[in-house]
């Protein structure tokens, strides 16, 4: 019987691997640049977590996510996002009384069951930053100029921003009322989701997808000009901030994102290089989740991005990955001299020196043709002949050259050729 994998996964094969190592190192090194702390939370949590989190209406609890009892009869979700994981562990190793600002970052697979596209999938895994416990608009910025940062690393250009304010509790109610006042008359030719969340989330119907949906919303009122006194100061600091960085931006009154937690800012980092699906990650204030899910009063900001979204777009800039690491191959003649070279295989890998033997061969030439079809930089000769002189030949498989090197020299030679020092 042959199995294949489940709708909306996939494999990720060696030859993949060199983008996702190059997203999640620079990630790493940039988010210790900024002072952020890894966290990891389990897989999945209890159901009610993402319910009162993420928001009952929200599609994601509705229709996306992988609920299933457990023996103990507990109903369990995998996470759908890393946000609602994050506060809750927040908030049960009460991180708020260690430090006044907890910056934390997580990466791992995350799960919804949506219709499978490009960069797409219904196991796909996320990187994000959480800012917790900082209320000043600059967190909002510093936020946004990382996620800049970020993609400037990973060699994307064209980078900028759209942003938004969907308001807090206070004016909030203002805001949906006048969206319940423009989109009234046009309520019946809506999709049954705009429908539905009309008198419960009208400001969710903002984030509906369905382009017939989409052409009533024309001449939608700006719910910034609802902004309360305090929402409107902070959105304007998040902007002065941002400008004064240089980081090109432009308001979108219409953004409110998928999730029901955010309070006023929103935003996205999009690049021109990728047509109409021109998101690269997203983010925004959420400061009443915290203490909705049980914690204290804690401001927060954070964004996350899809890594298999990031890796589509690396592949089709692959001159941004670096070389690989040199690889060199041993190619032992004979039995009695595979013995000596496992020893040397074993010394190069202590010295950090990348390097692959086959113990089926003894053939000079098959060997290099395996070299050859591993893309080996160097392969390593040693026969009988080079057994009676102790030495060993170091050739390079571009060049065509090789030299004879003293045995106990080997690993010395080779770590000056591996910083590109050609024979």
């Amino acid at each position: 019987m042959k199995y294949a994998l489940s709708r909306g996964t996939k494999d990720i094969l060696p030859d993949e691997m060199a983008y996702w190592h190059y997203i999640e190192s620079a990630s790493r090194s940039l988010f210790d640049l900024y002072n952020y702390q890894e966290i990891r939370t389990p897989i999945f949590e209890v159901t009610e977590l993402f319910e009162r989190g993420v928001g009952d209406s929200s599609d994601i609890v509705e229709k996306e996510m992988y609920t299933f009892t457990d023996k103990g009869n507990r109903r369990l979700t995998l996470r759908p996002e890393g946000t609602a994981p994050i506060v809750r562990a927040y908030i049960q190793n009460a991180l708020h009384k260690k430090d006044h600002v907890a910056k934390l970052y997580y990466c791992g697979p995350m799960f919804r069951y949506e219709r499978p596209q490009a960069g797409r999938f219904r196991q796909f895994h996320q990187i994000g930053v959480e800012h917790l416990g900082e209320a000043h608009p600059f967190a909002d910025a510093e936020v946004i100029s990382l996620g800049i940062h970020l993609f400037d690393e990973l060699g994307m250009s064209d980078l900028a921003v759209q942003v938004n304010s969907v308001g807090c509790q206070v004016c909030r109610p203002v805001i949906e009322e006048r969206l319940k006042q423009f989109i009234g008359a046009s309520l019946p030719f809506l999709c049954e989701d705009c429908k539905r969340r009309f008198d419960t989330k009208p400001l969710r119907i903002l984030d509906c997808k369905n382009v017939q949906c989409r052409t009533y919303f024309s001449g939608m009122p700006d719910i910034q000009k609802s902004h309360c006194h305090e929402c409107r100061d902070h959105f304007n600091s998040v902007v002065e901030y941002i400008d004064a960085l240089g980081i090109p931006f432009k308001i979108n009154p219409q953004l409110v994102r998928g999730l029901e937690y955010y309070t006023r800012t929103t935003f996205e980092i999009v690049s021109d290089q990728l047509g109409a699906q021109n998101a690269l990650c997203g983010g925004g204030r959420y400061d009443a989740l915290v203490e909705y899910i049980g914690g204290p009063k804690t401001p927060a900001v954070g964004f996350a991005f899809g890594v298999e979204r990031a890796v589509m777009v690396l592949k089709e800039l692959s001159d941004i990955i670096k070389k690989k690491d040199p690889l060199v191959f041993v190619a032992p003649l004979g039995f009695e001299q595979q013995r000596r070279c496992f020893y040397v295989l074993n010394e190069l890998r202590r010295a950090s020196i990348k390097c692959e033997i086959d113990y089926s061969k003894d053939d000079l030439k098959a060997q290099l043709k395996l070299a050859n079809k591993l893309q080996a930089d160097f392969a390593l000769i040693y026969g009988p002949d080079e057994a009676e002189k102790n030495v060993i030949i170091i050739r390079d498989m571009a060049r065509r050259k090789q030299i004879e090197v003293a045995w106990d020299q080997v690993v010395n030679v080779l770590k000056q050729y591996s910083h590109d020092h050609p024979l």
